[in-house]
Order: structure tokens, then C-alpha cells, then sequence
């Protein structure tokens, strides 16, 4: 990835292994392997990635794919991942977010450059709402 692909994320926390900002958004997601199929939302959008809000996030490792639409877009999203970490569904116990962060892998340059316009698109928005 070139540097001027990143968004640095200031992080207060040292443990925060973020790379790049993100963005709350709220878009169903179809998540596909071979094995399996999951329908969820995805509760955050970055340039390397999302969060894939799910009761059953999918093994870390997993290779999916993933389609979104952001509301307006022409066409959707048909991008490839893998999953990085997991916030399992815990029995007893209250888990107000649980899912699965999942790594955007093997982006062409036009999907790259999409995803980022769309994510600069969607930050702006917030930004100017607040």
C-alpha cells in the first residue's frame, strides 16, 4: 500500500492497531466462502477494511467475499477479504458489538480508488452533519 493510500489514525490508546481512519456507516453486507453464507451489516468502513457486525463472525483467517452497496451507488462492491479478529457473541454476558474485523485483500487499483473516493465521500458527509 502507498503512503498517500493510508489515513493514520491518531490513536490515544497504544494498543489501538488501527492503520487507518474509519467511518461509522450502516450497509447490509453479503459474506460469502465456499462453505457458507452470512448476511450482517457492516457498522464501519476504512480503507483497509470493515467491521462486519454479526452473532456469527466467521474463524479468523477466513477468506470470504464481501458485497456492499453504500445508499446512491451505482453498482456495487465485490471486494475479497479476510478475517483479522473476532468479537464472539459471549453466554451470559453483555457484548454490545459483536462480530469480525475483515481486511480487504487483493483490491484492483479501480476498487481501491473507488473505496477510497466513496469513504473520503462518506467522511465529508459526517463531517459537515456535525
Amino acid at each position: 500500500m502507498r503512503d498517500d493510500e493510508r489515513d493514520p489514525m491518531p490513536s490515544d490508546a497504544p494498543a489501538d492497531r488501527r492503520t487507518a481512519q474509519r467511518v461509522e456507516v450502516t450497509w447490509s453486507v453479503d459474506c460469502e466462502t465456499e462453505e457458507t453464507f452470512v448476511y450482517a451489516s457492516i457498522s464501519n468502513i476504512s480503507a483497509v477494511g470493515i467491521f462486519v457486525r454479526t452473532n456469527e463472525p466467521l474463524a479468523v483467517g477466513t477468506r470470504l467475499t464481501l458485497r456492499f452497496a453504500p445508499p446512491g451507488a451505482p453498482d456495487p462492491f465485490v471486494l475479497d477479504g479476510v478475517v483479522q479478529w473476532v468479537n464472539p457473541v459471549r453466554a451470559f454476558s453483555t457484548n454490545p458489538n459483536p462480530g469480525m474485523g475483515v481486511r480487504f485483500v487483493d483490491l484492483e487499483p479501480s476498487a481501491r480508488a473507488r473505496l477510497l473516493a466513496t469513504i473520503r465521500t462518506i467522511a465529508y458527509v459526517h463531517t459537515t452533519e456535525n
